[in-house]
C-alpha cells in the first residue's frame, strides 16, 4: 500500500511541469557524512531538479521558515507544492544509491555455482570457459540484461564492470545499461599473455579493440555510461600492453579511469613475482607500466606490502574491498583498518561471481565480519562499525572513482541516485516493532534486509525500478 501511495506521488510531480523541481521527498532520509558520521532525517525535506539534481535536502523540525524559503527561491507555489510532494511512510525512507566498484558481469552466468576451487584454478575451469562463451552476441544479451537489470533491483546504482575480451559483447554491456538507466563504468578485458587458446587475444588487437570500445560508448552519448581500462590483471596481459593501456587511458581528454586486480591469492602473488622478475613488487609492475595512478580502482589488495600500500598512498590509487569472494574462494583478509589510516580510497566490490551474491548488502554484511577477524588478529584493528561499512558501499565508492563530489550521499548539488527503503512491503524478510526508531529500522535493513525492501531506485532523478514496461 506504502508503495502504490508513493508511485501515485511520483506520477502526480512527473505532470505538474513545475520548471525547476521534479520532486519534494519528505520523510526519513540517511546519508553519510563521512566515514564517522551517519546521518539521520527523521522528518526530512530533500529537492529534486528536472535536471536530477538536489537542490536542497534539510530537516523539517516543525518550523516551516527552512521550507517555505527554498519553496520561494524556487517560485513554488502552495499548490505546486501538494503535487510535486512525495510523502514517505514512517516505515520507508531514502538513501543513497550502492557503488559496487568491482563486478564481473559475464560471470554472472554461473553465480552461485563453482566455489570449490582457489583462485587460479577457479579461472581455468570456470570462469574462462564461461567467459569465452559470450563470444556469440545472442549469448551476451541474454547474460547482460539479467545482469543489468538483476544489480539495479538490488540497489547498485553505479557499477564499474568488467566485460570479457570481446568487443561486441563489451558494446552490448554498456548499451544494457543505458538502456536501464544505470550508472557504469564499462571495460573491455584485455588479456594477451598466460590464457587458454579459446580465450586470448594478441597485443595488436587488444590495443586495437580498446580504442574502438572508448570510441564506441563514448558515441552512445550517455554520460552516466563511459568506458574504463580494464587489464584482467598482470598474469594475463604483457608488459607492452599494459603500458600501451595506459597510453590509451591518458589520451582522453577528460582521462579515463582504471581497473584491474592485485595480491588477491598467494598462489597469484608468488606466480605474478616469476613473471616479472624486474619488478621489486606486484604494485611496481602496474607502477612501471603508468597504471597506478589516481583513476586506478585495485581490486582485492590482501598482500600488500608495507611499501606497496605507501606506494598506494603516493599515487592516491584506490581499492576495491570484496570481502564476499575473498571469503569464497578462500583468498584471504584485508584490514580495513590499515588501509584506512593510511588515508588510502576505499569502496566496496561484489566481484560477482567470485562473490555469489549481486548485492552490496552482502558485501557491507561480509566487511564487517571481515574486520572482526582482523580484531581477532590485533584488538588494535577495531571492526567495521556497520555505518562505516554502508559508507563504504556508498560515499566511499564514490571517492574510488573521484565522484564524491558528484554521488555518494545527498548533499546539495550532486545527483539523486537513491533507493526508496520500504521496510514493511510483502515478504520483507525481518519486522519492524512498536518502539523501533528510523536508527533502529534503518540497522535492521542493513543487516537483514534485501531486494524486497528496495521499492525504488533513481539513478540521477529518473526512476529506473520498478522498470518501466516496454
Amino acid at each position: 500500500q506504502h508503495r502504490r501511495k508513493e508511485d501515485e506521488a511520483v506520477v502526480s510531480t512527473q505532470s505538474t511541469g513545475h520548471k525547476h523541481i521534479k520532486h519534494i521527498f519528505k520523510g526519513g532520509i540517511i546519508h553519510s557524512i563521512s566515514l564517522s558520521e551517519l546521518q539521520v532525517l527523521h522528518n526530512g525535506l530533500l529537492g529534486v531538479s528536472h535536471e536530477g539534481t538536489i537542490l536542497f535536502v534539510c530537516e523539517d523540525e516543525g518550523d516551516t521558515s527552512k521550507l517555505n524559503s527554498f519553496l520561494k527561491e524556487f517560485e513554488v507555489s502552495e499548490t505546486d507544492f501538494k503535487q510535486l510532494l512525495v510523502q514517505l511512510s514512517s516505515t520507508q525512507f531514502l538513501i543513497p544509491g550502492f557503488i559496487d566498484t568491482h563486478i564481473h558481469a559475464p560471470q554472472y552466468r554461473f553465480t552461485g555455482t563453482g566455489t570449490d576451487l582457489p583462485l587460479l584454478k577457479w579461472l581455468e575451469k570456470y570462469t574462462f570457459p564461461s567467459e569465452s562463451k559470450c563470444k556469440d552476441p545472442e549469448f551476451a544479451r541474454d547474460l547482460f540484461q539479467k545482469v543489468v537489470r538483476r544489480t539495479l533491483k538490488n540497489g547498485t546504482t553505479t557499477a564499474l564492470y568488467y566485460s570479457t575480451l570481446h568487443y561486441d559483447a563489451s558494446l552490448i554491456l554498456a548499451q544494457f545499461c543505458t538502456h536501464y538507466g544505470q550508472r557504469a563504468f564499462v571495460g573491455k578485458c584485455n588479456m594477451d599473455s598466460n590464457s587458454p587458446d579459446y580465450y586470448i587475444e594478441s597485443t595488436e588487437d587488444s590495443i586495437r579493440d580498446t580504442r574502438k570500445i572508448v570510441k564506441s560508448i563514448q558515441e552512445l552519448h550517455n554520460p552516466k555510461v563511459q568506458p574504463i581500462i580494464t587489464p584482467r590483471f598482470a598474469g594475463s596481459c604483457t608488459f607492452k600492453l599494459m603500458q600501451e593501456l595506459a597510453k590509451i587511458a591518458n589520451e582522453e581528454e577528460r582521462k579515463l579511469l582504471i581497473q584491474t586486480h592485485i595480491s588477491e591469492n598467494l598462489d597469484e602473488v608468488k606466480w605474478i613475482g616469476s613473471l616479472f622478475p624486474q619488478c621489486s613488487s606486484y604494485s611496481d609492475i602496474y607502477d612501471q607500466c603508468g597504471l597506478l595512478t589516481d583513476r586506478t580502482v585495485m581490486a582485492h589488495a590482501i598482500y600488500l606490502s608495507d611499501e606497496e600500500i605507501e606506494l598506494f598512498k603516493q599515487r592516491n590509487t584506490a581499492i576495491s574491498h570484496c570481502p564476499t569472494s575473498n571469503f569464497t574462494l578462500n583468498s584471504g583478509v584485508l584490514c580495513v583498518r590499515k588501509i584506512l589510516s593510511k588515508g588510502i580510497k576505499l569502496g566496496l566490490g561484489t566481484d560477482v561471481s567470485g562473490g555469489p551474491p549481486p548485492s552490496m548488502l552482502h558485501a557491507i554484511r561480509d566487511a564487517i565480519i571481515a574486520s572482526s577477524t582482523k580484531y581477532f588478529e590485533d584488538p588494535q584493528n577495531k571492526p567495521l562499525l556497520f555505518h562505516e561499512a554502508f559508507y563504504l558501499a556508498t560515499l566511499g565508492g564514490a571517492g574510488t572513482i573521484n565522484m564524491e563530489g558528484k554521488l555518494g550521499n545527498f548533499q546539495q548539488g550532486k545527483f539523486f541516485d537513491a533507493l526508496l527503503i520500504d521496510t514493511k512491503t510483502e515478504g520483507s524478510p525481518f519486522d519492524v516493532f512498536d518502539g523501533d526508531n528510523l536508527n533502529d529500522i534503518f540497522q535492521k535493513f542493513i543487516f537483514l534486509g534485501d531486494d524486497r525492501n528496495i521499492a525504488s531506485v533513481w539513478v540521477q532523478g529518473e526512476k529506473v525500478i520498478p522498470i518501466a514496461a516496454p
